[in-house]
């Protein structure tokens, strides 16, 4: 280069912008100026198609949605009365135990009345077998319906049971049922027993007949109203709650009555754990 030639003004290279340009870094090649600060963002015009993360005008909506177009569609939950009902995919413990409920209520109807009675007396819950032989009573007694299919008890086996093996699973459910089949046999035949050790029954009401699904009915629908939102819960209890009271005031068979309400209230005593257990199965797990 010659000597005389005009040299950039920081006497830098010829060709190279430097610090006196206003803090700009090197050309391009082009010859434009290159600028170190972040690019202008478009506000309120159109955005670009394929590059992520771009910013939009405040109080405008999605760029993408107002791209597709698509509505919003919420569906509605239609409802589904079969689901009241066991299947053997859904609510396989109460299905089984509906069916066998089904047979011996067939043979309840139909098979010699001394057979019949020979059964029942077996797998009653007196005091007499329970003292001799509980385990076998107490299950052998959850085999029949007192009064038949047409009981109301038969209803509400159906119902209750599946409404909560739908919600907490079949091996609970089976829990939460001989939980309170089981405690309240026990607190309602213990003080007949102690009633004829001191002499205020006779001796043959260690002997009465007493089986049936009641009570693991009752505890089963004190279970399930704590899983049941507030304006199906109170219904739910009222009813079952009163139909249990006016039963026992009509005094036709106090004992097992009793029972019913000690059965419900056991039921009402798992609320907490057939919550959690509820909500296990309906949180999702990761995997």
């Amino acid at each position: 280069m010659p000597a005389d030639a005009p040299g950039p003004p920081d006497g830098g290279p010829a060709g190279v912008r430097g610090p006196l340009d206003g803090g700009r870094g090197p050309g391009l090649p082009d010859g434009t100026a290159a600028d170190d600060g972040p690019l202008p963002v478009p506000v309120g015009g159109p955005l670009l198609d394929g590059v992520p993360r771009q910013r939009c005008p405040r109080g405008t909506a999605d760029p993408g949605r107002q791209r597709t177009g698509v509505p919003v569609v919420h569906r509605r939950r239609v409802p589904r009365p079969w689901r009241l009902l066991p299947t053997p995919t859904g609510s396989p413990f109460t299905f089984a135990y509906v069916v066998l409920l089904c047979v011996t209520s067939l043979i309840g109807a139909h098979a010699d009345p001394a057979v019949v009675h020979a059964l029942l007396q077996w797998s009653s819950t007196d005091v007499a077998h329970l003292v001799g032989s509980p385990e076998l009573v107490l299950v052998g007694s959850a085999l029949w319906v007192a009064g038949g299919v047409a009981s109301p008890f038969t209803v509400g086996f159906v119902l209750v049971l599946t409404a909560l093996e739908r919600r907490i699973g079949g091996l609970r459910t089976a829990g939460v049922f001989l939980l309170g089949h089981v405690l309240a046999t026990l607190a309602t035949e213990v003080p007949v027993g102690l009633a004829v050790l001191a002499g205020q029954l006779p001796g043959s009401s260690l002997h009465r007949l007493d089986y049936g699904v009641s009570f693991g009915v009752a505890a089963g629908a004190g279970a399930l109203a704590g899983l049941l939102p507030p304006w199906l819960r109170v219904p739910l209890l009222a009813a079952f709650g009163g139909m249990l009271l006016r039963d026992l005031f009509a005094f036709t068979d106090p004992m097992t009555n009793w029972g019913h309400l000690i059965a419900l209230a056991i039921g009402i005593a798992t609320w907490p754990l057939v919550r959690r257990w509820h909500a296990s199965r309906t949180v999702p797990t990761g995997g």
